[in-house]
């Protein structure tokens, strides 16, 4: 089987190292934009040959693993080329647009909407890991849409890897991720901002950043070149989502100022709840 992966960083890499293990007489192609990264992925052996846009006919499955803007731009196009049994799946992190993209394509019973719940704040071939994907969830959307024969192939692949599959509208997807995924992002940019330009002398930073600063701040390490896509692809949700945590954050800034700490108390205590929540739905999906 040959494989053909576009955009070979963590997520692509990582795929590629999935399919080693659990796709037997696989030979893997990669494409990246940047050239010291796609010899990179050579040395590191995570493909054996360069994707060159002549072999796209060849390859029986394609990943797309870039930003959701050029994925958008190149899954047309792909999808024209490819040959009649081959499958296409996208792994970015917004679903709806790309969707819309082919809805009318000839060819759109091959392809296939993913967003796999899983990743780190790294980025680059040597950022992939072989068992990113294990115990995490892979959300898969209009899989009526997609070619029976190919979404049977995808799913017991996804399934060897250790994930969970979990099908959703890629309208109500966009709106769920905003809240656990995109706005995480946002938080951890704007904190990160702040204390940047709060504290001038950016050794004391670092001298007292503790475990909770630091897992908070993790995610501020991300690259804009793969985030600034999805937020403005996903504009709407983002924006309406801001605007509830901006509120819940004015009432906490007002009932500090006023002194109002037992009703700080009584809504933190609230909060905590969370953990109830996060333990049942770990629990859950353990028992799958």
């Amino acid at each position: 089987m040959k494989i053909g992966i576009i955009g070979v960083g963590l997520i692509g890499g990582s795929l590629a190292l999935s399919a080693r293990e659990h796709i037997p007489d696989t030979e893997i192609y990669g494409s990246n934009r940047s050239e010291d990264n796609l010899q990179k992925s050579l040395d590191l052996g995570l493909i054996d040959f360069r994707l060159e846009d002549a072999l796209i006919k060849q390859m029986d499955i394609i990943l797309l693993a870039i930003p959701v803007d050029v994925a958008m731009d190149r899954l047309v196009d792909l999808l024209d080329e490819v040959n009649d049994n081959a499958l296409i799946m996208d792994f970015g992190s917004t679903k709806s647009a790309i969707c819309k993209q082919v809805a009318l394509h000839s060819k759109r019973g091959q392809f296939l909407a993913t967003h796999p719940i899983a990743g780190t704040e790294y980025s680059g071939p040597a950022a992939a890991l072989p068992d990113l994907f294990k115990d995490k969830i892979q959300i898969l959307c209009e899989t009526q849409k997609t070619r029976p024969d190919l979404l049977e192939w995808a799913q017991d692949w996804f399934k060897k890897t250790g994930m969970s599959l979990r099908e959703m509208d890629p309208v109500e997807h966009d709106q769920h991720i905003t809240y656990v995924s995109h706005l995480s992002h946002i938080s951890s940019y704007m904190l990160g901002k702040t204390v940047m330009e709060k504290e001038k002398d950016q050794s004391a930073i670092f001298d007292m950043a503790g475990s909770g600063f630091s897992s908070t701040v993790r995610l501020a390490k991300s690259s804009p070149h793969m985030w600034i896509p999805i937020f403005k692809q996903n504009k709407e949700n983002i924006s309406e989502t801001l605007s509830q945590y901006i509120n819940n954050l004015n009432q906490f800034k007002q009932l500090l100022d006023a002194d109002k700490f037992d009703q700080l108390n009584k809504q933190i205590l609230k909060i905590n709840q969370i953990s109830q929540i996060l333990e049942g739905i770990t629990n859950t999906k353990n028992s799958k």
